[in-house]
């Protein structure tokens, strides 16, 4: 049986032999180098005071913990709120085969002389007789690469390399390329709409000095880029999928009331911290999500702090890029963000292959939230120890690590579905 983490005695030959396997990145895969840290508790304010009730949690430990989040890591997203307008481009009584109505619809965001589109791709069960349960995610390519559907809009703003992208805008050839991360006739075969955006509409996925997203639709007189603590792209992706969540609660036949937030890798970053903000979403989803979502920053294994702020300078804050090699020095870690969710429905998921996003510091940020969902009456993990590979553990918490690596696979749409059914559903 394959094992989720790889011991430092036994393993160290096999972890080196899947380093080079995968072509991860240069990095610190060796659990024997993993320094001595000590995580803040989630349970105790800034001042040294003992977080003990509920109440006190509500009022005084979370929004002391979003305030450090949004200065030190991500960011402050802008209170306002935009003009928006929604426009039903195209819609279709029978898809996915005959199991879901798809829609698309375009929302239009406005601040004086600007505006930004973000096109919303929608698939909503067909079996469903109430208003069904929805999930919200962001995906990569574009809103044609979910599915090889030729009714589904081309999407035509800048996209990174992939299949079919020539010179940073998509073709024809992009259609259905990231359909395996998408399986949405099962999706809507369990009851579940789906509604999804590309991720670039919101804000591009390269350092443009922060010009072409939604940022500047909140930029004050003569700025030009945001503050050292105000909100980089993962900012503005978490921003996107509370207005996505807006458009749901206006719709009679989704169910906003039983929203779940999902996203791979840096969308799951982004839907960690949106679920964080926006406690509307009644259950987040963190796909590998890795430094800076899930895994604990003070590990300092895998991708590290510096790492993450070399390689995408515009993801975070410019005040995180202050813990380069300095984890020690952060005042919270991923633990504590996950612990925001709480006592809301929260499920993180690993892959044993998928070293750079440190699966162990995935499972020790969810096993360390659990003392706040235990004073809120909430369930948790249920286990102190990382299960075995595609052993999915826990009831208000839920964790699997299965085999394979970096990826969004029908197996990890599964485990969540079914956590979704035995806890959201009912």
């Amino acid at each position: 049986m394959r094992t989720p983490f790889l011991c430092a005695a036994a393993g160290l030959a096999l972890l080196i032999a899947a380093v080079h396997a995968q072509n991860l990145p240069p990095g610190q895969y060796d659990e024997a180098r993993v320094p001595a840290y000590q995580l803040p508790d989630p349970l105790q304010a800034t001042d040294g005071t003992r977080i003990s009730t509920p109440e006190a949690w509500s009022a005084r430990r979370r929004p002391e913990l979003l305030a450090l989040f949004a200065r030190e890591v991500y960011g402050a997203t802008p209170g306002a709120r935009l003009p928006v307008s929604a426009n039903v481009t195209e819609e279709s009584g029978r898809a996915l085969g005959g199991l879901a109505t798809r829609q698309q619809v375009t929302l239009t965001f406005s601040a004086g002389p600007r505006r930004l589109s973000a096109n919303l791709l929608i698939f909503r069960p067909l079996q469903a007789k109430t208003p069904a349960p929805v999930v919200l995610a962001l995906n990569f390519d574009g809103n044609h690469a979910v599915a090889a559907d030729p009714a589904i809009q081309l999407s035509s703003v800048w996209m990174d390399e992939g299949p079919g992208v020539v010179e940073h805008r998509a073709t024809e050839a992009s259609r259905g390329t990231n359909a395996s991360a998408w399986p949405l006739a099962s999706i809507a075969a369990r009851g579940y709409a789906v509604v999804t955006a590309y991720y670039g509409d919101f804000d591009p996925d390269f350092d443009d000095g922060f010009q072409n997203g939604v940022h500047p639709l909140f930029y004050a007189p003569g700025q030009a880029r945001p503050g050292p603590s105000e909100w980089g792209a993962i900012g503005a992706w978490a921003w996107g999928l509370s207005r996505m969540l807006d458009y749901v609660a206006t719709r009679s036949d989704l169910d906003a009331h039983r929203a779940v937030v999902l996203g791979h890798s840096r969308l799951g970053k982004a839907a960690l911290w949106a679920a964080a903000q926006d406690e509307r979403f009644a259950m987040a989803v963190s796909n590998e999500s890795g430094c800076g979502g899930a895994a604990l920053s003070k590990r300092i294994f895998g991708e590290t702090v510096r790492d993450i702020n070399d390689r995408f300078p515009h993801w975070f804050a410019a005040s995180f890029k202050r813990y380069n090699d300095h984890e020690a020095d952060l005042p919270v870690d991923q633990h504590e963000l996950l612990a925001l969710i709480a006592p809301r429905l929260l499920y993180v998921g690993s892959a044993a292959e998928d070293l750079w996003a440190d699966p162990k510091g995935e499972f020790l940020g969810a096993l360390h939230a659990e003392p706040v969902y235990r004073l809120l009456g909430a369930p948790g993990l249920g286990v102190t120890t990382p299960p075995p590979t595609d052993t999915p553990v826990g009831d208000g918490i839920g964790y699997h690590v299965r085999h394979g690596g970096h990826a969004l696979t029908a197996y990890d749409w599964e485990r969540y579905l079914d956590f979704a059914d035995r806890r959201l559903t009912r």
